[in-house]
């Protein structure tokens, strides 16, 4: 097993480095490249639309990650979500089918729990999807994770969605989300838009990377 130096353009796993190497019989080499970083600053949405500002989401990648880097609510108590279009980003309302986890720490230790999430699901809704809620709005506590979206540009499967999540959430507690679905379509997602349900988007990144 050996270590290849990547582009300076392009990230993997493993901290800028790919591993090359045999596996029963077969090379395999994993990349992970960035493809946009938009900062939000008070921002009512957050838009990655294929062609529009060097966003790739076609078939050049069958993995799509988006990383939310302390995502910072305007106000206390919001939701962070998304939804995704096949326009374009004319309009954002793909029927969605999803599950949802959450497991939960406060700070006093007077309060925890793993449970499914039922009010944080969608069935066959047009709904923007939840991926974090009840992010505190106090100027430490934020959120961050990772959203992984599979073969957007597919016109034969529907699109899978997994997402990991953690924040700090409004009651002074340590919460991860776990949600997964799918976009219950074949037509093409083309744009991904992020927004919070009350309130701008204050401040925060999000990353999305092409995987190969």
């Amino acid at each position: 097993m050996a270590l290849s130096k990547l582009a300076a353009n392009s990230f993997d796993l493993t901290d800028n480095y790919a591993f090359t190497g045999t596996t029963t019989g077969a090379t395999s080499t994993q990349k992970i490249f960035l493809i946009k970083n938009i900062d939000a600053s008070s921002s009512a949405t957050i838009s990655f639309v294929n062609g529009a500002s060097s966003v790739v989401l076609d078939g050049t990648y069958k993995t799509y990650l988006f990383k939310f880097i302390n995502m910072h609510p305007e106000t206390n108590d919001a939701v962070f979500q998304f939804q995704g279009s096949t326009n374009g980003g004319s309009s954002y309302g793909v029927t969605i089918t999803s599950s949802a986890i959450r497991a939960y720490h406060n700070d006093a230790d007077s309060s925890s729990g793993l449970n499914y999430e039922g009010s944080n699901d969608l069935a066959q809704s047009t709904n923007f999807q939840y991926l974090m809620e009840g992010i505190g709005g106090d100027a430490k506590e934020a959120g961050s994770g990772e959203l992984y979206l599979f073969n957007p540009s597919s016109t034969t499967f529907v699109k899978h969605f997994m997402c990991d999540t953690h924040f700090r959430q409004k009651s002074d507690a340590t919460q991860r989300n776990l949600n997964a679905g799918y976009f219950n379509t074949t037509s093409a997602i083309n744009a991904i838009q992020f927004k919070m349900s009350n309130g701008d988007t204050d401040s925060g990144r999000i990353a999305l990377y092409g995987i190969k």
